[in-house]
């Protein structure tokens, strides 16, 4: 069955907890990203997305230097570059989350995104497996 590392996206983009909200939209504006992994002192901290900082920012009057630390996603659910695809998806369905930091040793080395599964991969397989999959508590 295929891997994580056969579908991620490598090298996501990180940016520091401490990098304004302003920042981080600005990051995602010039690559063309929905998310960013959050890092402090290099370790994995959480994942910011688009969606929060229209959320968590812009619909609660927050201002644009506001920290992104403040409003991430803290203690994201993470996988391995070696973890099957249908587990993957699993995690995603079971956490009700569109993205996954990849992580090998400790470092994030990737992103898989439910968009990964569906262009770079034959969702259709992944995804019946988990429908067909026992349900689990």
């Amino acid at each position: 069955m295929a891997t994580v590392a056969d579908v991620l996206t490598p090298s996501p983009l990180t940016v520091d907890t401490t990098a304004t909200v302003r920042q981080a939209a600005e990051l995602m504006r010039e690559h063309d990203v929905g998310d960013l992994v959050v890092v402090e002192q290099g370790r994995l901290v959480g994942i910011v997305t688009d969606r929060d900082l229209v959320v968590r920012v812009l619909a609660v009057g927050g201002e644009a230097n506001d920290p992104v630390g403040q409003v991430a996603t803290g203690s994201p659910v993470v996988v391995g570059p070696d973890d099957d695809l249908v587990g993957a998806a699993r995690l995603m369905a079971t956490h009700a989350v569109r993205r996954l930091p990849v992580v090998r040793e400790g470092e994030v080395v990737g992103i898989l995104s439910l968009g990964d599964l569906a262009v770079r991969h034959d969702a259709g397989s992944v995804l019946g497996a988990i429908s067909q999959a026992p349900a689990s508590s």
